[in-house]
């Protein structure tokens, strides 16, 4: 099991209900992990549509899940 530190934003935050919470998983790598928070606070966005950071700088969804990481899920931007 790691436990890492989640950051979520714009709509993910508003499904989530919170912007960044700790959890405890055993997601082998990012896009399990975005699976199980999908699933858990029924996020609308599929996984093609987001980027994912590790610590401050984008990674790749088949990177593994470290323990003690902050991993941030970013949804697009929209300008106006």
């Amino acid at each position: 099991m790691n436990e890492v530190h989640l950051l979520y934003f714009a709509s993910l935050r508003d499904a989530a209900g919170v912007d960044a919470e700790r959890v405890r998983t055993a997601a082998p790598d990012l896009a399990a992990l975005y699976a199980e928070q999908q699933a858990r606070h029924g996020f609308a966005l599929p996984l093609a549509r987001l980027r994912v950071a590790v610590d401050g700088a984008f990674a790749r969804w088949d990177e593994p899940v470290r323990s003690g990481c902050e991993i941030a899920f970013i949804p697009p931007v929209s300008g106006g």
